[in-house]
């Protein structure tokens, strides 16, 4: 509970800080993802186990394609709830969490969808900040990371470390780099039709 009273601090802090003085930071924020991520290699290489690997196969592949699967289904859902046009509904749910490609690419077709992409992507990757601690109190941690989508192998790495440990950080992160891969080919896809 301590943690989500510091990460909701801190959002609200900079959100302040943002709104009364907005300095330049340039690329740091990009600095500081690499740096977050080379720690967390650096966690998993020294708790690297050949077992582990193993076991991961078959977590790899279903739970990315299964995330993808429910995200459309949601977004299927979503469409038919709010009255959103199918195709856009899951050029959205598509997305995975990934707001800044999701928003610019349906941005091309449409800004209003692509406005909505973009918030909708970047209500994911913040629900699975605030949510990845209870949730995987509550199911199993590697189900858990599906919450996080595509953001699993970067943004919300460190919250899945922290809260899953070292061992579903390996499965987090190749669920968030397959799902990486896959939403620039099915957005696209999808908003084609």
């Amino acid at each position: 509970m301590r943690f989500l009273v510091y990460v909701l601090t801190s959002l609200i802090l900079g959100i302040l800080l943002g709104h009364f003085y907005a300095p330049n930071f340039g690329n740091l924020y990009e600095i500081m993802l690499y740096i977050l991520i080379l720690t967390i290699g650096i966690d998993l290489g020294m708790s690297f186990r050949l077992k582990e690997v193993k076991r991961l196969g078959k977590t790899a592949l279903i739970l990315p394609l299964g995330t993808m699967l429910g995200s459309l289904l949601g977004a299927f859902l979503a469409s038919l709830l709010l009255g959103i046009g199918l195709k856009w509904g899951l050029a959205i749910g598509a997305g995975c969490g990934w707001y800044s490609l999701t928003g610019p690419l349906i941005g091309q077709y449409s800004a209003v969808y692509g406005t909505l992409g973009f918030l909708a992507n970047l209500t994911r990757e913040i629900f699975t900040v605030l949510g990845y601690p209870l949730v995987s109190k509550r199911i199993s941690k590697e189900l858990a990371v599906s919450m996080g989508g595509a953001t699993t192998m970067d943004t919300t790495l460190p919250i899945i470390t922290k809260f899953g440990g070292s061992e579903v950080a390996l499965v987090a992160f190749v669920h968030g780099f397959i799902l990486t891969a896959l939403v620039p080919f099915i957005v696209p896809f999808i908003l084609q039709f």
